[in-house]
């Protein structure tokens, strides 16, 4: 090339950035070694796995676990699916859980505790009425919000008989029923004795509604609510054609 050329050449293009290098044809590249952005994103290949730490690993399994558990019930969950998903080895998911059982425990215990705490948060009114719809709504508000938590629950597992499953919460939530019943009834001349029957046969209506709404979803929760305390409110003698609810809720 010629000395003219090499001058049209240099006065036609932009000045190269430090640290390119020009290919044939006029193109330029990054020099190696260079630390700059090409370098970065060098470190961040597409499709990259994060390293997580162990309680963020934990956290993803339990969450994995749970939609399987879930989707498929207990004893059809393998540990090999849950590792699977997650994208890592199953020797991974037992150091966290120690096998199946254990991740099962984890999220189960789980579950039990957030529906036992909506349900116990929401009991605040006084009028024995507002409690009742108030503990309805909280168990379809849960249904609706937290439906694969809710699924593993009623899903019945010989692992957790004694303690864990759907009944053994229902159970849990009755007896704080009872204790609210028990003073009502005391204050009318009732028998207080009877608070523990009139508690299961209240929470179980509303938790057999609970689950048959959980695969329907209609009509809406709020007109679910105030059809369940009008049957345990009215009676089957005294319904009302179109009940509602009385309690105001916070928006």
């Amino acid at each position: 090339m010629s000395g003219r050329d090499d001058a049209a050449d240099t006065a036609g293009s932009a000045p190269r950035p430090a640290g390119t290098v020009r290919r044939r044809g006029g193109s330029t590249a990054q020099a190696a070694g260079d630390g700059g952005a090409t370098g970065a994103r060098r470190t961040a290949k597409p499709g990259s796995r994060v390293r997580m730490s162990a309680a963020q690993r934990r956290e993803q399994l339990i969450s994995i676990g749970r939609l399987i558990f879930a989707e498929r019930g207990f004893d059809a969950t393998s540990i090999e699916e849950v590792a699977a998903r997650a994208k890592v080895s199953k020797p991974v998911v037992y150091e966290h859980f120690g096998g199946k059982e254990g991740l099962y425990a984890v999220v189960v215990d789980r579950e039990v505790r957030a529906l036992l705490d909506r349900i116990t948060t929401a009991l605040t009114a006084g009028h024995p009425r507002e409690l009742l719809e108030q503990a309805a709504m909280a168990l379809l508000d849960y249904i609706e919000e937290e439906t694969s938590g809710f699924r593993v629950l009623v899903r019945e597992s010989p692992l957790m008989s004694a303690t864990g499953n759907f009944s053994s919460v229902m159970n849990d939530v009755a007896h704080q029923v009872e204790h609210i019943l028990g003073a009502e009834f005391k204050s009318r001349g009732y028998d207080p004795k009877l608070a523990e029957l009139y508690s299961q046969a209240l929470v179980g209506m509303v938790a057999l509604t609970g689950r048959w709404w959980l695969e329907v979803r209609k009509p809406r929760k709020e007109t679910v609510a105030a059809h369940l305390v009008n049957l345990a409110w009215n009676g089957l003698s005294h319904l009302e054609a179109k009940p509602g609810l009385i309690t105001v809720r916070p928006r």
